[in-house]
């Protein structure tokens, strides 16, 4: 094993890189698995009928079986409905373009390169990014389509069954999903809970053996950057009756609440006192029976007395400041379905009424970068569209539909997905002929091809369900693997067929790196400092929360501002990956510059983890009311704060910025109000409070203060 360990920190770092970043994406999580079965069942239910039927586009049906979102039913019938809709217009455009131009061979040329900057137009300037894919994949792949030399009713049929199988498709997912989570109900919301519940079991155990685990406090930290909201969401969905969604309302904010502090366990120190260790084993033992409780159907109840012993002389709060915190909110979730009590002041807030839909985002037509976009996107597919017709190749016609899928806004997030789908194309292009080799000759009957198909779908499949730096791998192993065996219903015996397509993959990389690098090319690591500037100004906002004094839409608005935040963190988190596939003369100071950043990211998350923690504070949440002194104490250190993380976003953003006067001292300022306004020894309540309060006051000004120096 040393010899093993020792050999692994001898290769090179792009290799250990790669080793951990494969074992964190392909690493199994609660629902893959079955996410990866609805997707291997529907895609194959649809090659069964395709290829019983001989209807034609059977590769591109089964795709979409493979990639329609599975959120949840909702989400899904939602998609299907902008699928059908994307399609209609496509076909619109389509079969007007063809019964307009197709005599006039000149004319259709133009209005066929009109038709490329339309669809990279809209992929960029229409508010549903769905429905502009689907509109330009289909625009994409029919194209070739029409200059074939064959009777033009062949053409209009073909155009129909592609339409038609790829719409079959959509319905068919969405009612696998509809019928599975009807089979389940409630799953969604009970799952969310019980998987928050589990890692808190695990992490107070790992503390109360004295070696905290390290990954389950990353997923804690990263649960509680997401918040509630997907949660809420599940539960307004629901079918529960009122009252039932009343008490899972005050379980959902209370399970958030409990995430929220022992997130923040970090910031304390790791001794902890034999008295404490007693305490927080009997806290995991009643977490686990409220999370097995709601799992089973049963009313929540404690298993173990929440111990009150410690509080006094031994001084064992003092040890472990959240300890009185979480197994008060762990009483409170047992106490919710006793009718002990009053749920009114914890029911979570309504969702906000969505805005009205528009077709495209508001700065359309304002902002010259969707032209920008358009003109690359359009050029790079018209060479290519131009490239296979003068030289007479049509089966590298796959190079539109390359630069139609790769196309994004920055280069290095255009070259990694363009590295994801010629690395996919290949590994699929090789199963596939490789299959229709040594395999598939011996296959007399659509049950052993089935196995085959289940195989290969459950590999792409698995990489698909990874998160969005490698998902796109898994999905081009299918196109591939189904261009391959479903396009045609027989054999193919010449690689002439995969190596047509991987031609056209590679033609189609090309250009996209030649047009998206040299025409208005924005680099990633331009983008990355961007998203971060502007996550520092959204954590400055949430220091100043809450502005509305109506506590409901405080709390809104402190749900939509947590949402961006952690939105922000997982773009600077994709936009680090696009930096590695950058090269140039300034490669070595963009990746330095990614690692700084990535350094201030893990400075600021922590920042922004254990502001949540005491943002119940300033909402004055009923158990967590600080004298008024105090509290307008906490709202001036909040505001110094909020300033400070404003002038950091203006320095990195190129403008003169300076920290508040007084930087360095405002706690000190609040920890002598606090002295102040507190007898020697205040109530116990209050006492227990304060000890969660300042520390972690304390732990966020010193995060921020070398966040600042380090900017």
């Amino acid at each position: 094993m040393a010899t093993a360990a020792q050999s692994l920190q001898e290769w090179p770092q792009p290799i250990i890189w790669l080793r951990n970043f494969l074992r964190e994406e392909l690493a199994p999580y609660p629902g893959r698995g079955a996410v990866v079965a609805r997707m291997v069942l529907a895609s194959s239910i649809v090659m069964i009928l395709t290829m019983t039927f001989r209807m034609p586009f059977g590769a591109y049906g089964s795709v979409y079986a493979l990639t329609i979102s599975r959120e949840n039913p909702e989400a899904t019938i939602r998609a299907v409905k902008t699928i059908l809709i994307s399609f209609a217009v496509s076909v619109m455009i389509i079969l007007g373009g063809a019964i307009l131009f197709s005599g006039e061979p000149l004319i259709r040329l133009v209005w066929v390169i009109a038709t490329f900057f339309m669809m990279f137009f809209a992929l960029s300037a229409l508010s549903n990014y769905s429905a502009a894919n689907r509109f330009g994949y289909l625009v994409a792949i029919t194209t070739p389509l029409w200059d074939r030399q064959m009777p033009a009713n062949l053409k209009v049929q073909d155009t129909l069954w592609a339409v038609g199988v790829m719409s079959l498709a959509s319905v068919i997912t969405a009612a696998i999903e509809v019928i599975f989570h009807s089979l389940k109900p409630g799953d969604d919301l009970t799952g969310s809970l019980a998987r928050r519940l589990e890692n808190i079991v695990v992490l107070l155990r790992s503390y109360a053996q004295g070696e905290p685990d390290k990954s389950c406090q990353q997923k804690l930290i990263r649960f509680s950057m997401l918040g509630t909201s997907r949660m809420r969401r599940d539960l307004q969905r629901s079918s529960y009756t009122e009252q039932y969604a009343e008490k899972m309302g005050a379980v959902v904010a209370f399970t958030g609440r409990l995430v929220d502090i022992v997130a923040n366990l970090t910031h304390f120190p790791s001794q902890i006192s034999s008295e404490d260790r007693g305490r927080l084993q009997d806290l995991a033992e009643n977490i686990s029976a409220i999370r097995d409780d709601l799992l089973n159907n049963r009313i929540p109840q404690l298993v173990k007395p929440m111990g009150e012993s410690g509080a006094g002389e031994s001084g064992a709060l003092e040890t472990i400041p959240l300890l009185r915190e979480m197994e008060q909110s762990v009483s409170l979730i047992a106490d919710v379905f006793t009718g002990s009590r009053t749920l009114g002041a914890y029911a979570l807030p309504d969702e906000p009424a969505e805005p009205p839909k528009r077709l495209f985002v508001p700065d359309a037509f304002t902002n010259p970068e969707h032209i920008r976009f358009c003109i690359r996107g359009g050029c790079a597919a018209t060479i290519c569209y131009l490239t296979y017709n003068l030289i007479a190749w049509p089966g590298i016609s796959t190079a539109v539909v390359t630069c139609f899928l790769t196309a994004m806004t920055t280069i290095g997030s255009s070259r990694q997905k363009q590295v994801l789908r010629f690395a996919g194309a290949l590994v699929g292009g090789a199963i596939g002929m490789g299959a229709q080799i040594f395999i598939l000759p011996s296959v007399d009957s659509i049950t052993g091809f089935l196995i085959l198909f289940a195989a290969v779908t459950i590999l792409a499949a698995w990489f698909a369900t990874s998160g969005p730096r490698l998902s796109y791998f898994g999905v081009q192993i299918a196109v591939a693997f189904y261009l391959v065996n479903l396009l045609e219903f027989k054999f193919q015996t010449s690689l002439a067929v995969a190596w047509d397509r991987i031609a056209g993959i590679l033609l189609g990389l090309f250009v996209m790196w030649l047009v998206f690098d040299q025409l208005w090319g924005a680099p990633a690591i331009t983008q990355m400092l961007r998203t971060f500037t502007s996550t520092l100004r959204l954590v400055a906002q949430f220091h100043r929360e809450p502005i509305s004094p109506d506590i409901r839409v405080a709390i809104q608005r402190t749900f939509s501002l947590r949402n961006s935040i952690n939105n922000n963190l997982e773009r600077l988190r994709l936009e680090a990956d696009a930096v590695l596939f950058e090269f140039g003369r300034t490669r070595e100071h963009d990746i330095a510059l990614r690692r700084q950043i990535l350094n201030w990211q893990i400075q600021l998350r922590m920042v922004f983890v254990a502001r949540i923690a005491l943002l119940k504070y300033r909402l004055r949440l009923p158990g967590f009311e600080l004298p008024t002194p105090i509290q307008n104490a906490q709202k001036a250190f909040d505001n110094h704060l909020a300033a400070t993380l404003e002038s950091m976003a203006d320095r990195l953003g190129g403008k003169e910025g300076r920290p508040p006067e007084g930087f360095g001292s405002n706690f000190e300022d609040l920890k002598k109000v606090v002295d102040e306004c507190c007898p020697v020894e205040p109530p116990q309540e209050l006492a227990a409070q304060l000890r969660t309060f300042l520390p972690l006051s304390h732990r966020i000004e010193l995060l921020v203060r070398s966040l600042n120096q380090e900017i």
